[in-house]
């Protein structure tokens, strides 16, 4: 078990964008924190009104965005578009190569999180998809996933069958058992939580397991948790 605590992330900051990496990302290189599992990037990042990233490139990776605040719109060189906001999950699969643009077309802040994971294949066809949740069970539910137990439950499939992601809405002192897993990335979003042999965690706090899962229970305020299982 490896906690990693909000503050101790990489940062990227200017005038219209507040970026907090997980990992090694752009500039921000540790030889010892490139990724965890087939998670590649976990970027937590705000944007300003008005602004975001004009279109650039990606490909050969499986891009999954999670809005905390706020709504992002997107556009890409496939004629896909659309706006995420909370509780929508999307996948954009950057496969052979795609270009998109990330916009923040509204009047507030938009606040999101961003992960990058390894596809089983390289050259795939680019694709999107995006789905809407019910995060109101209080359980751990299917949002990106290639995983086989997920197949009939998850909301947007992954084009790697050994990763998925899942979040955890908890109302203050619900408690949820994480997976057991070869890898388990967990995030908390927003709020606070206590995960048993761990302590308290924080917002922005994540914490790396391996072969092994436990017990969390969200805090006073309730917590949103993200959480990567990876075998």
């Amino acid at each position: 078990m490896e906690i990693h605590r909000a503050d101790e992330r990489f940062r990227t900051a200017s005038e219209w964008l507040d970026s907090r990496h997980s990992f090694s990302f752009g500039p921000h290189y540790d030889p010892a924190n490139v990724g965890f599992g087939f998670l590649l990037a976990h970027n937590d990042e705000t944007v300003a009104p008005g602004t975001g990233f004009e279109q650039h490139p990606h490909q050969d990776l499986e891009i999954v965005t999670w809005v905390l605040r706020g709504a992002l719109a997107h556009r890409d060189s496939q004629g896909n578009s659309g706006v995420v906001y909370p509780g929508l999950a999307q996948r954009m699969s950057a496969g052979s190569g795609i270009q998109h643009s990330e916009w923040n077309d509204g009047g507030e802040p938009v606040h999101y999180v961003q992960m990058w994971v390894r596809p089983e294949a390289l050259d795939l066809p680019p694709s999107y998809e995006q789905a809407e949740l019910d995060l109101t069970t209080g359980e751990l539910i299917p949002v990106a996933s290639g995983l086989a137990k997920h197949a009939s439950s998850t909301a947007i499939r992954l084009n790697q069958p050994q990763a998925g992601m899942s979040v955890a809405r908890l109302t203050p002192a619900q408690t949820v058992e994480l997976p057991a897993a070869p890898y388990l990335h967990l995030f908390v979003a927003t709020g606070t939580a206590e995960l048993e042999d761990a302590g308290d965690l924080r917002t922005g706090d994540a914490v790396r397991l391996t072969d092994s899962g436990g017990r969390l229970t969200a805090g006073p305020d309730g917590a949103e948790l993200l959480v990567w299982e990876m075998y």
